[in-house]
């Protein structure tokens, strides 16, 4: 059985409308860099306010994604 080694990393993807966009924003980003990726994690999510508004949702994203060896 071949064995394959893979990377994480932890991305923050920001968005104006909601949670799932910012985490689709940070996958999709790191996809026009890094291929192979494979799994996407949702490790924390909070928002920024400005005067009572939540202004910003933003999604902490662990990504792996297969290390080329």
């Amino acid at each position: 059985m071949a064995q394959s080694v893979y990377k994480i990393i932890e991305l923050v993807g920001t968005s104006s409308k909601s949670w799932e966009d910012a985490a689709k924003s940070a996958v999709e980003t790191a996809a026009k860099s890094l291929k192979d990726l494979r799994i996407a994690e949702i490790s924390e999510l909070d928002m920024q306010i400005d005067k009572g508004k939540v202004v910003t949702y933003r999604a902490r994203v662990k990504i792996s994604f297969k290390y080329k060896q």
